[in-house]
């Protein structure tokens, strides 16, 4: 079983339109709400690999209740505490123009006794699952070092987790030493202190996380593709060329690859393939978490990983 740790989930809503024009009346074309946030949206996408997946974080009010429902739908079980306040919402607005404008609520405050009721929950859940996940950002009440807590009570079961967030969040949880961390450039730039202009200056960066105990570093760099660094190699895949329809959900879409890869084993040039090829394969579709398998399989045979 796969665990995944969402603490600030969201109710996702994708909306289509012409175009988004600030400061006007903006009438939309269609509207698509899912359960979301980044842990869920790696749950969602590791059912479709068929694997087993629990998921847990924080749920509040009348939209926690309707998510919940709605998780437990697809065949994952569900582990969340129960919240004072409402789970949020998120609004992803994909224009005809090209252009994807998101808008993020802020999450629900988080009170210290609902603190520590995950906390013991989360505990009593890493004992029984294979690997962690730990994605997605912090809402108020939660200080920057949980996600190093989550990791170390983590690696005393010798369990693997793997860490895909931004921030302090990032910067506290790699001291942890993750299996491993997935940041994007401009993550990466933000926990070593200075931007990385090519890619010997994002090599460095990421070796400098591996120096930390972390096995592996994957940097995305966009639609130029993905590096998968450890300690003995380094690689790089290129993104193939498709049609993007909607980017929301790449990341999550490689977390889940990078889980289900480790799981199996596989090696590095696979892992990294698969990875890619799956976030390419979501970014040709509008909703999250539905991966067109004829695309993947296309696409992964044509990915072929550098040595560098």
């Amino acid at each position: 079983m796969i665990l995944t740790v969402t603490l600030n989930p969201a109710v996702d809503k994708t909306y289509r339109t012409d175009q988004l024009i600030s400061g006007h009346v903006n009438r939309m074309k269609s509207m698509m709400s899912i359960p979301g946030g980044k842990g869920i949206n790696v749950s969602r996408i590791l059912r479709q690999f068929g694997e087993d997946v629990t998921a847990t974080g924080f749920l509040g009010g009348y939209t926690g209740k309707w998510m919940q429902e709605q998780i437990e739908a697809m065949g994952i079980a569900c582990a969340f505490v129960e919240t004072k306040q409402e789970t949020r919402c998120s609004m992803n607005v994909v224009a005809d123009n090209g252009y994807v404008t998101e808008i993020l609520e802020p999450g629900p405050q988080i009170l210290p006794q609902e603190r520590d009721r995950f906390l013991e929950c989360y505990d009593k859940l890493a004992q029984s699952c294979q690997l962690i996940v730990i994605s997605g950002s912090l809402t108020p009440g939660l200080e920057n070092g949980i996600y190093a807590e989550l990791i170390r009570t983590a690696a005393f079961y010798n369990k693997k987790t793997i860490l895909d967030t931004s921030g302090e969040g990032l910067r506290a949880g790699i001291t942890a030493a993750p299996y491993l961390v997935k940041p994007n450039r401009r993550e990466l730039e933000y926990v070593v202190g200075h931007s990385c202009r090519g890619e010997a200056e994002i090599l460095e960066a990421a070796e400098k996380l591996l120096e930390r105990g972390i096995c592996y570093a994957a940097v995305s760099v966009g639609e130029k593709g993905m590096y998968l660094i450890s300690a003995k190699r380094r690689l790089f895949a290129r993104a193939p060329r498709i049609r993007a329809v909607n980017t929301v959900g790449c990341g999550d879409t490689a977390t889940a690859s990078f889980a289900a890869s480790i799981l199996r084993q596989e090696n590095m040039e696979t892992m990294l393939r698969r990875a890619v090829a799956h976030s390419a394969a979501q970014a040709s579709t509008l909703e999250n978490g539905n991966i067109p398998k004829p695309l993947v399989e296309e696409l992964f045979c044509r990915i072929q990983p550098e040595i560098l």
